[in-house]
């Protein structure tokens, strides 16, 4: 019998110092690129919205990060799924660092190098990694009806006033959705099918919903919606916070480089804070993450 190969893995709960909060990401640690397929396979059979996969590269003198969605899709952008990678490593004490200057560390997520910060907890000891993603560019709208029949809204439960549904991008291109209040918010029944048919007209992934907040220091709280690569709902999607204090910015309704925080998450029971900031030559887009489950895979 072929000996089979064994892989550690952890699963963090990301954008939260809680375990079974915030949003479940599996860090599987390898010595290489696997095949595509066992990719595939693994994160199909953990099921969570993404599974990264890492190794450090002596030849880039970087951590090497890959994720996969459970229906076989690789993503990229500085979300959850990098976030907790880079977490992960650091937990693991892996020296991902050690061969950057500290003022240019990064990492490389499907070929892209994307730079982080990091800092540690001072009471938890947790890493805190802060990712630098691209300044926002606004593109097009999106009719307000289109999107209230695919969410199950009216066209007056969206803020039309202030904001418009709106494509907003810096690594990934997603829908901005404006909504009236954290009521309506939460009552969003979404048409999958709608929003496919939204994504690939538009060419935009998901749909961030977002009601301004003024309670607990968050800015904004929110729920996101990515059914075109398999995501019925997000609690915590690090891709779409960066454009939204993006978008915010631009629109003069937040200021730069200040912190805001972004509550997501809450309608599944699983609260995150994402931590955003607005620079001039890109956006802070940061968090912790704990360990919730350790083990060992096989292939």
């Amino acid at each position: 019998m072929k000996k089979r190969k064994a892989l550690e893995y952890y699963v963090l709960d990301v954008f939260s110092n809680e375990s079974y909060k915030g949003n479940p990401l599996s860090v599987v640690f390898t010595n290489g690129n696997l095949d595509l397929q066992t990719y595939k396979d693994i994160s199909k059979e953990f099921g969570y919205s993404e599974t990264s996969f890492v190794y450090y590269s002596k030849e880039q003198k970087a951590l090497n990060v890959r994720s996969f969605t459970p229906t076989g899709i690789e993503i990229d952008g500085a979300g959850h799924n990098l976030l907790g990678a880079v977490c992960g490593a650091l937990f693991k004490k892996m020296p991902i660092f050690e061969e950057q200057s500290e003022s240019t560390r990064f990492v490389i997520m499907k070929h892209s190098a994307i730079p982080v910060t990091v800092s540690f907890d001072p009471v938890t000891q947790y890493p805190v990694v802060q990712m630098h993603q691209k300044s926002a560019v606004i593109q097009q709208e999106i009719p307000t009806y289109k999107i209230a029949v695919a969410l199950g809204l009216k066209i007056e439960d969206l803020d039309v006033n202030a904001f418009v549904p709106t494509i907003v991008k810096t690594e990934v291109a997603h829908t901005m959705v404006p909504v009236k209040n954290s009521q309506i918010l939460n009552e969003i029944l979404p048409d999958n099918k709608l929003l496919i048919e939204i994504s690939k007209e538009y060419h935009s992934d998901g749909f961030y919903c977002f009601t301004i907040s003024d309670q607990n220091d968050n800015i904004a709280e929110t729920r996101f919606f990515n059914p075109v690569i398999g995501i019925n709902e997000d609690p915590a999607t690090g891709t779409a916070a960066g454009p939204l204090i993006g978008f915010l910015t631009q629109k003069k309704y937040t200021k730069p480089n200040q912190e805001y925080k972004i509550l997501q998450g809450v309608k599944l029971n699983q609260p995150s804070i994402i931590e955003v900031m607005n620079r001039e030559n890109d956006i802070l887009v940061g968090g912790s993450s704990i360990i919730t489950m350790k083990g060992e895979l096989y292939i």
